[in-house]
């Protein structure tokens, strides 16, 4: 990576000083365009002095008026540019530079070294901070798995049957789980929410941001891809139950059915019957959301391979605590990994593989890697530390970022709008007060579409995100 410019050091007792996130200034207006909603002049009563006379009351404006003047502010907000100077831009596609961003409704307008500023933007001196695209973790289950709570809270898994392919993460995510807040906090614009892995086919997931307070503001995409878990986790559980599977062939077994039953309904001809879990499969099937599939074991990861050359699916292999075992077969494939977490004991046989020293392993056999925390088993804030560990265990520092932003937007695909700096895509970004990768870098500001949604005072040491209501 290129070296940046001094980062300031936070703090400072002046007026002056820069507070993150404030806007420090407007470039000024031209002449007869106006710089924000007029205000009605009023005499103001002089001190001192009684009239003695009766104030005649003031005229309420009508509501509509009032609603009409609101809409109007907020349509010239949108239109507004705002324009974060003086910073140390990290597109991660491209190269980095020193200079400015752009953003006007809610996507980048323009960047480089040399963008000009347009009269009137809202101006932000980010004074050699760092800025760079959201990150983004692909594989939590934030909102669904809340924090703080009794297990009876927890709706990430639903365990009645071993193959739920029909469920929808996005009926069970909670916009105020704390953990939204952590994310902010973290640098993490975009999440996508898993249904857990208690089953052999979990169920559908959801990509979407991390700051609003209505699920259908904050989705970028719905269905993002189809859960399913190989190893101990559906084995134990349904083996428990004395059903099927009790073990890793009876696993295999479910989801082969499952296909079949798929492919045969796909068959059938139109109009077919409704049927819930059949239209999820077919959506795999017909290649329209990826096959997200739990593994941890290098023998779990071969039976992922052979059950997606024996349907045809897109695979996407979930942990991958042992995928470097078979990293020249997955780089042939094109088959990504998300590969974590990794901040987590060996609780379990299938993981005694597990090493930070494994992404770095696979990156270099040629596998496209993301990195993800699978919130709330590691905080997601620590997101980030995971890629500076791995660093620190061999993985290339730009691979590390790409594992963080560009990479999972692929997988979710969603790298059209984020995952990296360019100009047309969404403006999810973070100032950080230096190299993210340096442990003792922190994010500062964090903007989604261009709105400010939280801030860190280095002074008073407190993040706060925007108010979701």
């Amino acid at each position: 990576m290129t070296p940046s410019a001094p980062t300031p050091k936070p703090g400072g007792t002046s007026e002056s000083a820069f507070v993150p996130g404030r806007v420090t200034r407007r470039a000024a207006a031209p002449a007869g365009k106006p710089g924000g909603l007029p205000v009605a002049k009023s005499a103001a009563a002089k001190p001192g002095k009684k009239s003695g006379k009766a104030v005649p009351v003031q005229p309420v404006a009508d509501t509509a008026s009032i609603s009409a003047t609101i809409r109007e502010a907020a349509a010239a907000a949108k239109k507004r540019v705002l324009a974060i100077t003086n910073a140390h831009v990290v597109p991660v596609e491209g190269q980095p530079f020193d200079g400015t961003v752009l953003v006007e409704g809610g996507k980048i307008l323009g960047l480089g070294a040399s963008v000009q500023v347009p009269e009137g933007a809202d101006v932000i001196d980010a004074k050699g901070q760092w800025l760079l695209p959201g990150l983004i973790d692909a594989h939590v289950h934030l909102g669904m798995h809340p924090e703080g709570e009794i297990g009876s809270t927890s709706d990430v898994n639903e365990k009645t049957d071993p193959v739920m392919a029909a469920v929808r993460a996005i009926d069970a995510v909670d916009p105020f789980d704390l953990g939204f807040n952590d994310a902010l906090a973290g640098g993490i614009t975009a999440v996508n929410v898993n249904p857990g892995s208690a089953n052999p086919i979990g169920g559908l997931a959801v990509a979407m941001h991390t700051h609003g307070r209505y699920i259908e503001e904050m989705v970028l995409r719905s269905p993002s891809g189809l859960k399913s878990a190989l190893g101990e986790n559906p084995k134990n559980v349904y083996g428990d139950m004395k059903k099927t599977p009790s073990t890793r062939l009876g696993t295999a077994l479910v989801i082969r059915q499952a296909f079949m039953a798929a492919q045969n309904w796909m068959a059938l001809p139109e109009p077919r019957p409704r049927d819930a879990h059949m239209e999820a499969l077919a959506m795999v099937l017909r290649r329209e959301i990826p096959w997200r599939q739990h593994c941890h074991r290098a023998d779990d990861i071969a039976t992922a391979i052979r059950l997606a050359d024996e349907f045809d699916y897109d695979l996407v292999i979930d942990h991958g605590t042992e995928a470097h075992i078979l990293g020249d077969v997955l780089a042939k494939r094109g088959t990504p990994v998300l590969i974590g977490p990794l901040f987590t004991t060996k609780s379990k046989p299938e993981l005694r593989g597990r090493s930070i020293a494994n992404p770095g392993k696979l990156a270099a056999a040629g596998v496209e890697i993301s990195i993800i925390t699978d919130h709330p088993v590691v905080p997601i804030n620590f997101l980030v530390h995971q890629a500076t560990f791995a660093v620190r265990e061999g993985l290339d520092p730009e691979v590390a970022l790409r594992a963080i932003t560009i990479n999972p937007a692929k997988v979710l695909g969603l790298d059209a709008r984020i995952g990296s700096l360019k100009v047309g895509k969404d403006a999810d970004l973070v100032l950080w007060s230096g190299d993210p990768l340096d442990i003792m870098s922190r994010a500062v500001t964090v903007f989604i579409g261009g709105k400010q949604v939280y801030s860190y005072d280095a002074e008073s040491r407190v993040g706060a995100a925007a108010s979701r209501v």
